[in-house]
């Protein structure tokens, strides 16, 4: 069975984090969804909020993709969740150049540490290159229109957060 693990803070769910999610499903058998939490960054969504609406949003995707799917919250270095969870492929979205250049040394570091698992890149669609959750929440705080980057699902979460 080919395990991939897809890391992030997710707060929230995307658009863009759904297409990768998406697309990933058609590289491995089982995608774990790695839910970070990370103190420093001080989400707007708990850790059980952001895992609950990952949930809902990729019971679908795991239906029609036959690809078990599974919600994994971490606290550990990424390259132990990976090894935690049996996954050999880490996938990671890229949507600027910006993110290349992070994304590049966390390799470097993670090979370092385990060079058996392997990172795999998956570049955002078109549409969705400019969603960065920062900014959907910033846009929902002023009051803006989210619907081209968040399911209604997470529209209403992130309304109900301002309120």
């Amino acid at each position: 069975m080919r395990t991939a693990l897809y890391p992030g803070t997710f707060d929230p769910v995307t658009e863009g984090h759904i297409d990768i999610i998406r697309r990933a499903t058609a590289l491995v058998d089982r995608l774990v969804i790695g839910v970070a939490i990370n103190r420093d960054k001080g989400p707007l969504f708990s850790l059980e909020e952001r895992v609950a609406l990952i949930e809902a949003e990729c019971g679908d995707i795991a239906r029609e993709t036959g690809c078990e799917i599974v919600v994994h919250p971490f606290e550990n270095l990424l390259i132990d969740c990976a090894r935690d969870v049996g996954a050999r492929v880490i996938v990671r979205g890229l949507r600027a150049i910006a993110d290349f250049e992070y994304e590049y040394q966390m390799v470097g570091m993670n090979r370092q540490l385990d060079d058996t698992i392997e990172t795999v890149f998956l570049m955002a669609d078109a549409e969705h290159q400019a969603v960065a959750s920062k900014l959907v929440k910033e846009i929902a705080r002023l009051g803006g229109d989210i619907s081209p980057f968040v399911s209604p699902r997470v529209r209403t979460a992130l309304i109900a957060k301002y309120r």
